[in-house]
């Protein structure tokens, strides 16, 4: 254990990756003995997967509307007559790169990067109030590292498209909401890899900010609760704004 705490930092481990998501108890000890910034890993992989995903919709979204055959919004069914034509006609201005891949893509980067470092406070925050003794460095890797099994889920969503010919209309549980477009975005954020990921959390707040179980157990999922409500809000408020749209596994 000490050799592998006083060992010089790899900046990139990709041996740790499998480690995470198989061995969850065992490498997130090691990663809060370490007590330095090990989350430059996750998140390039991260980011990588996800830039993946949105140029391959995006592809699949440009070649749709080329040929007629664009996919209307989940919640087209909801919107006025005005916002349906509004809708239509910006489709058709929005045809080229930029609005395919450059704008789905910086925005797309721009939100794991932020959420990553927003939710990263708010958890530290929340373990502090709880009596935990971590740091702002150990809680950015945690996030970091627990959020590798979006990067599963970024690339079966990638096999997935490349199979089909199309992109994902319903992800996460969102099919199940027929008529309520704030419960389509709750649903659209819920699946086993979001479920995966906050067991992470868990796992790996419990060692890096000393708390007991529950505590940790409440912080986090009274967190996520509140994270997963207000990104709803957000996506049901400016679902009738734009054509565009990007992953957030935050």
């Amino acid at each position: 254990m000490t050799e592998t705490t006083n060992s010089p930092l790899k900046r990139i481990n990709f041996a740790r990756v499998p480690e995470v998501l198989l061995q969850p108890q065992r490498t997130f000890g090691i990663i809060a003995e370490e007590a330095r910034p090990s989350w430059s890993t996750p998140m390039l992989i991260l980011s990588v997967t996800s830039a993946l995903a949105i140029i391959v919709s995006g592809y699949l979204n440009a070649r749709a509307a080329l040929m007629g055959e664009a996919p209307l919004p989940r919640d087209w069914d909801w919107w006025t007559p005005d916002m349906q034509a509004n809708y239509m006609q910006a489709q058709q201005s929005m045809q080229g790169p930029v609005f395919s891949y450059v704008i789905p893509l910086v925005l797309g980067l721009i939100g794991l990067w932020l959420g990553w470092l927003i939710l990263s406070g708010l958890l530290h925050l929340g373990s502090t109030l709880l009596g935990g003794r971590g740091t702002m460095p150990g809680a950015l890797n945690v996030v970091a590292w627990a959020s590798l099994p979006f990067v599963v889920r970024d690339l079966l969503r990638v096999f997935f498209m490349l199979i089909s010919g199309h992109s994902i209309q319903s992800a996460g549980l969102s099919g199940f909401a027929a008529e309520s477009v704030f419960l389509a975005h709750i649903l659209a954020q819920l699946d086993l890899f979001y479920l995966w990921y906050c067991i992470l959390l868990i796992i790996g707040f419990g060692f890096s900010e000393s708390l007991t179980r529950n505590k940790v157990i409440t912080g986090v999922a009274v967190l996520m609760v509140v994270v997963v409500l207000i990104q709803a809000g957000i996506g049901t408020a400016t679902s009738g704004l734009s054509g565009l749209a990007f992953q957030r596994p935050f």
